[in-house]
């Protein structure tokens, strides 16, 4: 079917069945401009929505790089989980610089062409379409002009120039007539091209798009590395559906456990649990009395008292009874667990008993004489009344002070020495059993550097080296590798972060006991074994850099029937400088090698090197004699020659003839040389010794 056009040589005749069939193409032109403004709306949808992607793909390639400089409490530094995403990330980057290319392949060739057809050929349309309304009124007003003119002869000038100005008028019109029709007879051609080209330019975009897409996203580098997160992810999410069923059971099953604990006070239908009167260490909740003081104004002044009660956490460490608000965390600067002291237990005269107060139940006080002072605290029922009163009179108990008698005879503290041999000989540095027996507890927050238990296990009484410390363990954990100071330094902050996240406030004490056979973890209240790391297991050990009273060691375990050993970090706390313990540990292991290389060597290496050295001293006293000699031949006065001409001489004149008196005494000057020289032969030598003497120095062998 052909195109419809206007005819452009009924265009100055401009006839109504012209102007019938202008109408219509005027009528399709608009629709057309009104099409083609919603299709330029939604190529600008497009390109808008490609520009924010591309954005949007750089920051999110952005934010997942940002993971690793986040300070994740829980995340450590060189986490999996970090190098994952920014591997992602730098795939992202790819995509969004593919993307880029498609905004700017969209821009060329799906809006240009669009915009070019709405501002210069619609606009075009509409603009003639006013100049060819303009010409055409124009046109009809200089006809009806003319057309009004009269007969007569006078007018002839104004006819001439009527008819000038319908000359003109005809004229533009018909030219504006002929540039409107023809423009739009194109416009049905254009509107083809203008519309299909938009379209046409996307699909292309879109085509190089996807190849570029393929060609960098489909490496096969990438689909191994997809494929390896999605398996790591599917192990994630197994081990989560398992976490949650153990953890719905463990919810269900504490929520039965703590059914009775619901109550503060417990009904009369549930089972009757008598307190636990042996505990030594206990925490919770208890309500502390506090009193202010009040001065009321007059004539008499008074002084009124009101009491006020407050929830805090108390929890008993080292003999101390502490409190901790519920806001009140680790400092990050000290690394030291929160908490205030509310009485030292081990004063003299503490006694914790019940109390009777006006307003409350089950409130309870503890009475220290020596700072005159009160503590009034209030349980939540009796049970837990009565276990806090029995639990820190045992406390108080263990401190060796009993109500109406005196403190017992504690061990006097021995400053710790960092000399081997007085701590390794009998009755140097050890106390007698009785001495051993009594225990003593130590303040932490009272304490010096040389308060240490000096009691030794008779297992180390043959060592070379020892030394004892007091330290409290903190926590240890398997780790990956034998070595290494930032694996230790971070095996620390993870074990004080985890006790500080479950408020774990309880710290064994221990006696540490250095020795060059092995560290023995030694119970200071009982002189019990607790536990023996052998010197030979021990691979690392480090103090924290920041923290002077923490250190670690790594130790080797083999278990029996396995192949690879397992490594764990045991992370302890001391009083000294933890300086001073690693130093310890490294004189220890020292001492200890070279006792093994010393037992390693063969049965007759180490009397073959004696007798070396032996040797080497006779020979070197020998030639310093000879030497003597000498200069005293060349310093000795002229009236002496004939004298030394007569001493007698070997027959070749080369030697010396010494009497038995010289022998005698050279033997007397040289003690060490008492022995004939033929006893000092070594077995193992082939040659005899000779008896002449070598300027140059004989080095003995080095031990292995």
């Amino acid at each position: 079917m052909g195109i419809e056009k206007l005819h452009l040589e009924d265009a100055l005749e401009d006839s109504p069945q012209t102007r019938s069939l202008l109408s219509v193409f005027e009528k399709d032109a608009m629709t057309l401009k009104k099409y083609t403004t919603g299709l330029h709306n939604c190529c600008q949808r497009i390109m808008k929505a490609q520009n924010e992607l591309c954005a949007a793909t750089q920051s999110l390639s952005q934010h997942l790089r940002d993971f690793e400089i986040q300070k994740f409490p829980l995340e450590s530094d060189d986490s999996v989980l970090s190098s994952t995403l920014k591997q992602f990330s730098s795939y992202l980057d790819d995509v969004s610089s593919i993307q880029q290319v498609l905004s700017a392949q969209f821009s060329e060739t799906m809006m240009y062409p669009l915009s070019r057809f709405l501002q210069a050929d619609l606009e075009e349309v509409t603009t003639l379409c006013e100049m060819y309304q303009i010409a055409s009124n124009e046109h009809d007003s200089a006809m009806n002009r003319y057309m009004r003119l009269p007969k007569k002869k006078e007018s002839e000038r104004q006819k001439s120039e009527y008819n000038e100005e319908l000359y003109l008028m005809r004229k533009k019109f018909h030219q504006t007539s002929l540039h409107y029709y023809s423009s739009l007879n194109a416009l049905q051609y254009k509107r083809k091209c203008s519309l299909l080209e938009p379209v046409m330019g996307y699909l292309h975009a879109q085509r190089a798009f996807f190849q570029m897409g393929q060609d960098a996203v489909g490496k096969k580098e990438i689909e191994d590395f997809l494929n390896n997160i999605s398996t790591s992810v599917q192990g994630v999410q197994q081990e989560l559906q398992t976490e949650t069923k153990k953890t719905v059971e463990l919810i269900d099953s504490l929520e039965q456990q703590s059914a009775h604990l619901y109550h503060a006070e417990p009904m009369v239908d549930m089972p009757y649990i008598p307190p636990n009167t042996t505990l030594t260490q206990k925490a919770g909740y208890l309500f502390l009395r506090r009193g202010k003081h009040f001065h009321v104004p007059g004539p008499i002044g008074k002084q009124l008292i009101a009491t006020k009660w407050e929830r805090c956490f108390f929890f008993t460490v080292g003999g101390n009874l502490m409190s901790q608000a519920r806001d009140e965390v680790i400092s990050t600067n000290t690394k030291k667990l929160a908490g205030s002291l509310v009485l030292d237990l081990n004063e003299p005269g503490v006694l914790a008993e019940p109390h009777e107060s006006d307003d409350r139940r089950f409130v309870f006080q503890i009475v220290s004489p020596k700072n005159k002072r009160n503590v009034v605290l209030q349980a939540e029922n009796e049970r837990e009344k009565d276990e806090w009163i029995c639990t820190l009179n045992n406390i108080v108990r263990e401190s060796g002070y009993v109500k109406g008698k005196g403190g017992g005879p504690q061990a006097k503290p021995k400053e710790r020495t960092s000399s081997s041999s007085s701590m390794s000989k009998p009755g140097s540095g050890s106390v007698s059993p009785d001495q051993a027996s009594i225990s003593r507890r130590i303040n932490p927050f009272d304490q010096s550097a040389n308060e240490v238990l000096d009691t030794l296990d008779s297992a180390i009484d043959n060592s070379t080296f020892v030394e004892s410390f007091v330290v409290r363990f903190l926590g240890s954990m398997e780790v990956t590798t034998d070595r290494g100071e930032k694996l230790v330094h971070e095996t620390m902050r993870q074990i004080m972060a985890a006790r500080a996240i479950h408020n774990v406030f309880k710290m064994t004490e221990s006696r540490l006991v250095v020795s060059s056979e092995a560290m023995r973890l030694i119970d200071p209240a009982t002189n019990t074994l607790r536990t023996t790391f052998a010197l030979a297991d021990i691979s690392f050990w480090a103090a924290h850099p920041e923290n002077t009273r923490l250190f670690g060691f790594i130790t080797r375990t083999k278990p029996p029937g396995a192949t690879n050993s397992t490594f764990s970090c045991h992370v302890f706390e001391c009083n000294i400088s933890a300086e001073e313990i690693c130093q310890a540990i490294g004189t220890a292991t020292k001492l200890a090698f070279q006792a093994l290389m010393q037992r390693k060597l063969p049965p007759g290496v180490g009397k073959e090197k004696k007798a070396m050295e032996k040797i080497q001293q006779v020979k070197t006293r020998e030639k310093n004699i000879l030497l003597q000699n000498i200069q005293q031949l060349e310093d000795a006065p002229e009236d002496e020659e004939d004298s030394l001409h007569n001493l007698p001489l070997s027959p070749d004149g080369k030697y010396l003839v010494l009497t038995a008196a010289d022998e005698s005494e050279d033997g007397m000057e040289s003690g060490d040389l008492s022995q004939p020289m033929e006893k000092l032969t070594v077995e193992s030598m082939q040659q005899p010794i000779s008896d002449s003497f070598d300027t140059e120095d004989v080095e003995p062998e080095s031990e292995a």
